[in-house]
Protein backbone atom coordinates (compact mmCIF):
# COMPACT_ATOMS: atom_id res chain seq x y z
CA UNK A 1 0.00 0.00 0.00
CA UNK A 2 1.49 3.35 -1.02
CA UNK A 3 2.03 5.98 1.65
CA UNK A 4 0.53 9.48 1.02
CA UNK A 5 4.04 10.93 0.53
CA UNK A 6 4.99 8.25 -2.00
CA UNK A 7 1.71 8.74 -3.86
CA UNK A 8 2.25 12.50 -3.98
CA UNK A 9 5.78 12.01 -5.24
CA UNK A 10 4.64 9.65 -7.99
CA UNK A 11 1.93 12.06 -9.08
CA UNK A 12 4.42 14.92 -9.21
CA UNK A 13 6.77 12.85 -11.33
CA UNK A 14 4.18 11.72 -13.89
CA UNK A 15 4.59 14.69 -16.27
CA UNK A 16 8.36 14.42 -16.00
CA UNK A 17 8.27 10.69 -16.67
CA UNK A 18 6.68 11.40 -20.01
CA UNK A 19 9.62 13.56 -21.08
CA UNK A 20 12.15 11.03 -19.76
CA UNK A 21 10.52 8.15 -21.60
CA UNK A 22 10.47 10.10 -24.85
CA UNK A 23 14.15 10.84 -24.39
CA UNK A 24 15.18 7.27 -23.63
CA UNK A 25 12.99 5.38 -26.11
CA UNK A 26 14.99 2.86 -28.16
CA UNK A 27 18.58 3.01 -26.96
CA UNK A 28 19.90 2.13 -30.39
CA UNK A 29 21.29 4.20 -33.21
CA UNK A 30 18.08 6.25 -33.41
CA UNK A 31 17.98 7.08 -29.70
CA UNK A 32 17.99 10.76 -28.84
CA UNK A 33 21.27 11.88 -27.27
CA UNK A 34 21.23 12.13 -23.48
CA UNK A 35 20.98 15.66 -22.16
CA UNK A 36 22.75 16.97 -19.06
CA UNK A 37 20.79 19.11 -16.64
CA UNK A 38 21.84 20.90 -14.57
CA UNK A 39 25.20 21.45 -16.24
CA UNK A 40 27.49 23.39 -13.88
CA UNK A 41 30.51 25.12 -15.43
CA UNK A 42 33.75 25.96 -13.65
CA UNK A 43 32.80 29.66 -13.61
CA UNK A 44 29.53 28.73 -11.78
CA UNK A 45 27.27 29.41 -14.75
CA UNK A 46 24.58 26.74 -14.77
CA UNK A 47 22.70 25.47 -17.82
CA UNK A 48 19.31 23.81 -17.42
CA UNK A 49 17.85 21.67 -20.20
CA UNK A 50 14.58 19.86 -20.82
CA UNK A 51 13.55 17.77 -23.82
CA UNK A 52 9.96 18.75 -24.54
CA UNK A 53 9.49 18.96 -28.35
CA UNK A 54 5.73 19.53 -28.20
CA UNK A 55 5.81 22.21 -25.49
CA UNK A 56 5.13 25.85 -26.34
CA UNK A 57 6.62 27.41 -23.20
CA UNK A 58 9.11 26.27 -20.55
CA UNK A 59 10.03 28.42 -17.54
CA UNK A 60 12.65 27.90 -14.81
CA UNK A 61 11.91 28.80 -11.18
CA UNK A 62 14.77 28.60 -8.67
CA UNK A 63 16.08 30.01 -5.41
CA UNK A 64 19.11 31.34 -7.29
CA UNK A 65 16.91 33.62 -9.44
CA UNK A 66 15.34 37.00 -8.73
CA UNK A 67 12.73 36.31 -11.43
CA UNK A 68 11.57 33.26 -13.39
CA UNK A 69 13.64 32.58 -16.50
CA UNK A 70 12.15 31.38 -19.82
CA UNK A 71 13.98 28.61 -21.66
CA UNK A 72 14.69 28.75 -25.40
CA UNK A 73 13.69 25.87 -27.66
CA UNK A 74 16.34 24.33 -29.92
CA UNK A 75 15.83 22.63 -33.26
CA UNK A 76 16.20 19.24 -31.53
CA UNK A 77 13.27 19.94 -29.20
CA UNK A 78 15.52 20.59 -26.21
CA UNK A 79 14.78 23.74 -24.22
CA UNK A 80 17.68 25.41 -22.39
CA UNK A 81 18.74 28.45 -20.41
CA UNK A 82 22.05 29.44 -18.79
CA UNK A 83 22.10 31.51 -15.60
CA UNK A 84 24.85 32.84 -13.41
CA UNK A 85 27.37 33.06 -12.14
CA UNK A 86 25.50 31.48 -9.24
CA UNK A 87 26.81 32.00 -5.71
CA UNK A 88 27.98 28.80 -4.01
CA UNK A 89 25.02 27.24 -2.19
CA UNK A 90 22.49 24.42 -2.26
CA UNK A 91 19.33 25.49 -4.11
CA UNK A 92 15.88 24.18 -5.07
CA UNK A 93 14.28 24.62 -8.50
CA UNK A 94 11.64 23.29 -10.92
CA UNK A 95 10.27 23.81 -14.44
CA UNK A 96 6.85 24.97 -15.58
CA UNK A 97 5.85 23.50 -18.95
CA UNK A 98 2.77 25.05 -20.58
CA UNK A 99 1.47 25.99 -17.15
CA UNK A 100 2.20 22.61 -15.53
CA UNK A 101 4.84 22.38 -12.82
CA UNK A 102 7.28 19.51 -13.45
CA UNK A 103 10.62 18.26 -12.19
CA UNK A 104 13.90 18.07 -14.08
CA UNK A 105 14.13 14.46 -15.40
CA UNK A 106 17.90 14.85 -15.76
CA UNK A 107 18.39 15.40 -12.03
CA UNK A 108 17.60 12.67 -9.46
CA UNK A 109 18.32 14.96 -6.48
CA UNK A 110 14.96 15.91 -4.91
CA UNK A 111 13.64 17.95 -2.03
CA UNK A 112 10.54 16.16 -0.80
CA UNK A 113 7.89 17.06 1.73
CA UNK A 114 4.44 16.02 2.87
CA UNK A 115 2.63 17.76 -0.02
CA UNK A 116 3.26 17.67 -3.80
CA UNK A 117 3.92 21.43 -3.90
CA UNK A 118 7.07 21.01 -1.82
CA UNK A 119 8.75 18.57 -4.23
CA UNK A 120 11.56 20.24 -6.17
CA UNK A 121 14.96 19.45 -7.64
CA UNK A 122 18.18 20.24 -5.79
CA UNK A 123 21.28 21.76 -7.38
CA UNK A 124 24.50 22.32 -5.46
CA UNK A 125 26.93 24.93 -6.76
CA UNK A 126 30.31 24.50 -5.14
CA UNK A 127 32.81 27.23 -4.29
CA UNK A 128 36.48 27.22 -3.39
CA UNK A 129 35.83 26.48 0.28
CA UNK A 130 33.72 23.80 2.00
CA UNK A 131 30.24 24.81 3.15
CA UNK A 132 29.76 25.12 6.88
CA UNK A 133 27.18 22.32 6.53
CA UNK A 134 29.47 19.94 4.62
CA UNK A 135 30.49 16.63 6.10
CA UNK A 136 34.11 17.09 7.14
CA UNK A 137 36.90 14.98 8.64
CA UNK A 138 35.75 15.52 12.23
CA UNK A 139 34.10 13.27 14.83
CA UNK A 140 30.44 12.76 13.95
CA UNK A 141 27.34 12.34 16.02
CA UNK A 142 24.56 9.90 15.19
CA UNK A 143 20.94 10.21 14.07
CA UNK A 144 18.63 7.79 15.85
CA UNK A 145 15.00 7.12 15.02
CA UNK A 146 12.66 6.34 17.90
CA UNK A 147 8.95 5.55 18.14
CA UNK A 148 7.04 6.58 21.24
CA UNK A 149 3.46 6.33 22.42
CA UNK A 150 1.67 9.65 22.75
CA UNK A 151 -1.06 9.39 25.37
CA UNK A 152 -2.18 12.94 24.67
CA UNK A 153 -2.71 12.28 20.94
CA UNK A 154 -3.62 8.61 21.23
CA UNK A 155 -1.10 7.08 18.85
CA UNK A 156 2.46 6.08 17.99
CA UNK A 157 4.75 8.88 16.80
CA UNK A 158 8.24 9.01 15.33
CA UNK A 159 11.08 11.29 16.39
CA UNK A 160 14.61 11.85 15.04
CA UNK A 161 17.31 12.38 17.67
CA UNK A 162 20.89 13.59 17.17
CA UNK A 163 23.39 12.50 19.81
CA UNK A 164 26.76 14.30 19.75
CA UNK A 165 30.14 12.68 19.02
CA UNK A 166 31.31 10.49 21.88
CA UNK A 167 27.83 10.01 23.33
CA UNK A 168 28.19 6.23 23.74
CA UNK A 169 31.79 6.43 25.01
CA UNK A 170 31.03 9.05 27.65
CA UNK A 171 28.53 6.81 29.41
CA UNK A 172 28.31 8.92 32.56
CA UNK A 173 27.91 12.31 30.86
CA UNK A 174 24.50 13.97 30.71
CA UNK A 175 23.71 16.50 28.00
CA UNK A 176 21.51 19.56 27.44
CA UNK A 177 18.65 19.10 24.97
CA UNK A 178 17.53 21.24 22.03
CA UNK A 179 14.04 20.59 20.64
CA UNK A 180 14.37 21.61 16.98
CA UNK A 181 11.08 21.99 15.08
CA UNK A 182 10.38 21.82 11.34
CA UNK A 183 8.01 23.90 9.20
CA UNK A 184 4.69 23.18 7.52
CA UNK A 185 4.69 20.51 4.78
CA UNK A 186 7.88 19.00 6.21
CA UNK A 187 8.49 16.25 8.75
CA UNK A 188 10.83 15.14 11.53
CA UNK A 189 13.62 14.33 9.05
CA UNK A 190 13.69 17.77 7.38
CA UNK A 191 16.32 19.36 9.63
CA UNK A 192 18.66 16.49 8.74
CA UNK A 193 17.90 16.10 5.02
CA UNK A 194 17.74 19.79 4.10
CA UNK A 195 18.92 21.69 7.17
CA UNK A 196 22.05 19.54 7.66
CA UNK A 197 21.67 20.11 11.39
CA UNK A 198 23.82 17.12 12.35
CA UNK A 199 26.73 18.21 10.13
CA UNK A 200 26.47 21.83 11.29
CA UNK A 201 26.70 20.70 14.91
CA UNK A 202 29.49 18.21 14.21
CA UNK A 203 31.58 20.99 12.67
CA UNK A 204 30.82 23.52 15.41
CA UNK A 205 31.60 21.04 18.18
CA UNK A 206 34.86 20.00 16.50
CA UNK A 207 35.88 23.66 16.20
CA UNK A 208 35.11 24.27 19.88
CA UNK A 209 32.38 26.77 18.97
CA UNK A 210 29.42 24.86 20.41
CA UNK A 211 28.90 22.59 23.38
CA UNK A 212 27.82 19.00 22.72
CA UNK A 213 24.10 18.52 23.25
CA UNK A 214 21.24 16.26 22.18
CA UNK A 215 18.93 17.53 19.43
CA UNK A 216 15.36 16.21 19.32
CA UNK A 217 13.46 16.68 16.04
CA UNK A 218 9.82 15.65 16.46
CA UNK A 219 6.93 15.43 14.00
CA UNK A 220 5.34 18.85 14.34
CA UNK A 221 1.71 17.97 13.65
CA UNK A 222 -0.75 17.43 16.45
CA UNK A 223 -3.81 17.22 14.18
CA UNK A 224 -4.70 15.26 11.01
CA UNK A 225 -3.43 16.53 7.67
CA UNK A 226 -6.71 18.17 6.64
CA UNK A 227 -6.68 20.33 9.78
CA UNK A 228 -3.07 21.51 9.62
CA UNK A 229 -4.03 24.95 8.32
CA UNK A 230 -5.60 25.54 11.72
CA UNK A 231 -2.20 26.45 13.12
CA UNK A 232 -3.53 27.49 16.53
CA UNK A 233 -5.22 24.14 17.08
CA UNK A 234 -2.21 22.27 15.72
CA UNK A 235 0.17 24.10 18.07
CA UNK A 236 -2.11 23.44 21.04
CA UNK A 237 -2.24 19.70 20.32
CA UNK A 238 1.46 19.47 19.48
CA UNK A 239 2.29 21.30 22.71
CA UNK A 240 0.35 18.72 24.72
CA UNK A 241 2.32 15.91 23.13
CA UNK A 242 5.68 17.68 23.49
CA UNK A 243 5.22 18.58 27.16
CA UNK A 244 3.29 15.55 28.31
CA UNK A 245 4.79 12.72 26.29
CA UNK A 246 7.89 13.54 24.25
CA UNK A 247 9.98 15.35 26.86
CA UNK A 248 9.41 12.59 29.47
CA UNK A 249 10.20 9.96 26.82
CA UNK A 250 13.47 11.64 25.79
CA UNK A 251 14.54 12.05 29.39
CA UNK A 252 13.86 8.36 30.06
CA UNK A 253 15.69 7.07 26.97
CA UNK A 254 18.68 9.44 26.72
CA UNK A 255 21.19 10.84 29.19
CA UNK A 256 19.51 14.23 29.20
CA UNK A 257 19.83 16.97 31.77
CA UNK A 258 16.28 17.52 33.01
CA UNK A 259 16.30 21.08 34.35
CA UNK A 260 14.96 24.06 32.38
CA UNK A 261 18.39 25.71 32.23
CA UNK A 262 19.53 22.89 29.96
CA UNK A 263 16.46 22.72 27.72
CA UNK A 264 15.95 24.81 24.54
CA UNK A 265 13.28 25.02 21.84
CA UNK A 266 13.90 26.47 18.36
CA UNK A 267 12.02 26.13 15.08
CA UNK A 268 11.53 27.41 11.54
CA UNK A 269 8.35 28.82 9.98
CA UNK A 270 5.42 26.86 11.49
CA UNK A 271 7.88 25.29 13.90
CA UNK A 272 9.23 28.75 14.72
CA UNK A 273 5.75 29.86 15.71
CA UNK A 274 5.39 26.71 17.79
CA UNK A 275 8.76 27.26 19.47
CA UNK A 276 7.89 30.84 20.40
CA UNK A 277 4.38 29.99 21.56
CA UNK A 278 5.32 26.93 23.59
CA UNK A 279 8.68 28.16 24.84
CA UNK A 280 7.64 31.65 25.91
CA UNK A 281 4.43 30.43 27.56
CA UNK A 282 6.26 27.68 29.42
CA UNK A 283 9.37 29.26 30.85
CA UNK A 284 9.19 26.67 33.61
CA UNK A 285 10.37 24.23 30.93
CA UNK A 286 12.64 26.23 28.58
CA UNK A 287 15.40 28.77 29.11
CA UNK A 288 16.44 29.18 25.45
CA UNK A 289 13.89 30.00 22.74
CA UNK A 290 14.35 30.77 19.04
CA UNK A 291 12.20 31.40 15.98
CA UNK A 292 13.47 31.37 12.38
CA UNK A 293 11.07 33.04 9.90
CA UNK A 294 8.45 32.27 12.52
CA UNK A 295 4.69 32.30 12.02
CA UNK A 296 4.29 34.23 15.27
CA UNK A 297 0.82 35.75 14.91
CA UNK A 298 -0.34 39.27 14.12
CA UNK A 299 0.30 42.47 16.05
CA UNK A 300 -3.30 42.35 17.28
CA UNK A 301 -3.04 38.83 18.69
CA UNK A 302 0.40 39.09 20.33
CA UNK A 303 -0.74 40.63 23.65
CA UNK A 304 -3.16 37.74 24.16
CA UNK A 305 -0.90 35.00 22.84
CA UNK A 306 2.01 36.07 25.08
CA UNK A 307 0.15 37.49 28.05
CA UNK A 308 2.09 35.40 30.58
CA UNK A 309 5.42 36.52 29.10
CA UNK A 310 4.71 40.26 29.41
CA UNK A 311 2.84 40.14 32.71
CA UNK A 312 6.15 40.40 34.58
CA UNK A 313 8.97 41.38 32.19
CA UNK A 314 11.67 41.30 34.85
CA UNK A 315 10.77 37.76 35.87
CA UNK A 316 10.63 36.63 32.22
CA UNK A 317 14.02 38.21 31.50
CA UNK A 318 15.50 36.48 34.51
CA UNK A 319 14.29 33.13 33.23
CA UNK A 320 15.30 33.59 29.59
CA UNK A 321 18.95 32.90 28.85
CA UNK A 322 18.37 33.45 25.13
CA UNK A 323 15.48 34.68 23.00
CA UNK A 324 16.57 34.81 19.36
CA UNK A 325 14.42 35.83 16.38
CA UNK A 326 15.57 36.01 12.78
CA UNK A 327 13.95 36.51 9.39
CA UNK A 328 15.03 37.26 5.83
CA UNK A 329 13.91 40.68 4.61
CA UNK A 330 12.49 39.17 1.41
CA UNK A 331 10.40 36.67 3.37
CA UNK A 332 6.63 37.20 3.37
CA UNK A 333 6.73 36.72 7.16
CA UNK A 334 9.28 39.49 7.68
CA UNK A 335 6.65 42.12 8.67
CA UNK A 336 5.37 39.77 11.37
CA UNK A 337 8.89 39.17 12.63
CA UNK A 338 9.44 42.93 12.91
CA UNK A 339 6.09 43.33 14.67
CA UNK A 340 7.00 40.62 17.14
CA UNK A 341 10.38 42.21 17.89
CA UNK A 342 8.69 45.60 18.36
CA UNK A 343 6.14 43.97 20.67
CA UNK A 344 8.92 42.46 22.78
CA UNK A 345 10.80 45.77 22.92
CA UNK A 346 7.67 47.68 23.91
CA UNK A 347 7.10 45.23 26.75
CA UNK A 348 10.77 45.28 27.83
CA UNK A 349 11.50 41.64 26.97
CA UNK A 350 15.18 41.22 26.14
CA UNK A 351 15.86 39.47 22.84
CA UNK A 352 18.02 39.37 19.74
CA UNK A 353 16.41 40.26 16.42
CA UNK A 354 18.37 39.41 13.26
CA UNK A 355 17.31 40.89 9.95
CA UNK A 356 19.19 39.26 7.08
CA UNK A 357 18.90 38.96 3.35
CA UNK A 358 16.94 36.01 2.05
CA UNK A 359 13.53 34.47 1.59
CA UNK A 360 11.60 31.59 3.18
CA UNK A 361 14.22 28.93 2.53
CA UNK A 362 16.66 26.50 4.09
CA UNK A 363 19.50 28.65 2.79
CA UNK A 364 18.49 31.13 5.50
CA UNK A 365 17.62 28.60 8.19
CA UNK A 366 20.91 26.70 7.93
CA UNK A 367 22.77 29.97 8.51
CA UNK A 368 20.56 30.82 11.46
CA UNK A 369 21.19 27.43 13.08
CA UNK A 370 24.92 27.89 12.53
CA UNK A 371 24.68 31.25 14.32
CA UNK A 372 22.36 30.22 17.15
CA UNK A 373 23.79 26.79 18.00
CA UNK A 374 26.95 28.22 19.66
CA UNK A 375 24.78 30.50 21.82
CA UNK A 376 22.90 27.63 23.47
CA UNK A 377 23.84 26.47 26.95
CA UNK A 378 26.84 28.79 27.27
CA UNK A 379 28.23 29.84 30.62
CA UNK A 380 28.34 33.46 31.74
CA UNK A 381 26.08 36.40 30.85
CA UNK A 382 23.33 35.76 28.36
CA UNK A 383 23.67 37.29 24.92
CA UNK A 384 20.46 39.28 24.68
CA UNK A 385 19.52 42.91 24.24
CA UNK A 386 16.40 45.05 24.05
Amino acid sequence: MKTPLLTALLLALLPVAGFAQAEGRGRGADAAPQIISPDIAADRHVTFRLRAPKATEVVLTGEFLTANQPLTKGADGVWSVTVGPVAPETYHYYFTVDGMRVLDPGNPQLKTGSTPGTIMNIVEVRGDQPFFYDGQAVPHGEIRTHWYHSKSLGGIRRVSVYVPPGYDKNSSTKYPVLYLLHGANLDETAWIRFGKANLILDNLIAAGKAKPYIVVMPLGYGVPAMQRLELGKNTEQFSRDLRGDLIPYIESQFRALTDREHRAIVGLSMGGGQALSIGLNHLELFSHVGGFSAASGTAETLPTNFASLIANPQASNNQLKLLWIGCGNNDSLFPRAKDFSAFLTKNKIKHIFRETEGEHTFMVWRRYLNEVAPQLFVDGPRQTAL
